[in-house]
């Protein structure tokens, strides 16, 4: 399974739903962030965003891993997709498309961007509906955390996850 690269929102998704641990539970070993989202995500936490405190605390003991622009490459990928989006996601695509990472964003200017790129792309639903194909997860409860997130204040793109989209 390829590594998979959250952007901020979506792991903060998960964070406000009180469901950080499932997400450690589908990505044990291969989830990582870059060091611009673990700004972002201090950053929310310096105002006032405290459901975010679980988050700093799993990134301070190493889940999600960082990971940071190392190549020219990627520094020069990041620098071309930065004019149009923010920090975050820049540096979470260029780390994606460099490194063969499937992107985990919910925003659709940096999705789209990841399409042009031929990145594989994943969301905060896809996950969901990840966790209900794959058992750690039934249908129910995947609402309830879907209902949760929208709650938080997550504008999702649908308002609950069904059989169909559970089945593929």
């Amino acid at each position: 399974m390829p590594d998979l690269i959250f952007d901020t929102m979506v792991v903060s998704n998960f964070a406000k739903a009180g469901q950080l641990k499932l997400l450690h539970r589908m990505y044990p070993a291969n989830a990582c962030c870059s060091g611009f989202v673990v700004a972002e995500v201090l950053r929310g936490v310096r105002q006032g965003h405290t459901d975010l405190e679980v988050l700093v605390t799993s990134l301070s003991e190493g889940w999600p891993r960082q990971e940071d622009l190392a190549t020219p490459a990627e520094r020069h990928l990041y620098a071309r997709i930065a004019v149009s989006l923010g920090d975050g996601e820049s540096s979470c695509l260029a780390l994606a498309a460099c490194r063969g990472y499937v992107f985990a964003c919910d925003d659709r200017l940096a999705r789209s961007e990841g399409v042009r790129l031929g990145v594989p792309l994943t969301g905060t639903i896809g996950i969901l509906i990840k966790a209900v194909r794959s058992g750690v997860l039934d249908l129910k409860k995947a609402n309830d955390v879907l209902k949760k997130m929208i709650t938080a204040g997550f504008y999702a793109p649908v308002k609950r996850i069904t059989r169909e989209m559970a089945a593929g």
